[in-house]
């Protein structure tokens, strides 16, 4: 009994999901905003992070071409790369932030151990 009102419970969900698209409009938005939310944080300033950065731009102005020409299967699926190398750009810039940080804290321990020595 339970396991037919999860399916059933989980079936209306997914055809919920299902049944809305994002429009071409809030998907470009969506992935403007990841691409200006990297560059806030200076993902242009990492060799690795704006290496997709760069390709997120590009995959937005090719998406708009796209769209123009009537092809908005193609131009969709273009945003949602974007948006995913606009989010790899942040995660990268992150990451590289953390590990500098890291850098840091061990030549601070260092320090501190050669001090105490």
């Amino acid at each position: 009994m339970k396991n037919a009102v999860f399916l059933t419970l989980f079936g209306a969900s997914a055809a919920g999901c299902a049944a809305y698209a994002p429009s071409f409009g809030e998907r470009l938005g969506a992935s403007e905003a990841m691409i200006r939310a990297a560059e806030e944080v200076g993902a242009d300033e990492d060799p690795r992070a704006e290496a997709h950065l760069r390709l997120a731009r590009e995959q937005v102005q090719r998406a708009t071409t796209l769209s123009a020409d009537g092809v908005p299967e193609r131009a969709q699926r273009m945003l949602l790369r974007a948006q995913a190398d606009a989010e790899l750009a942040l995660a990268l810039l992150r990451e590289a932030q953390a590990q500098a940080r890291t850098h840091e804290a061990l030549e601070e321990v260092g320090s501190i151990q050669r001090q105490l020595r």
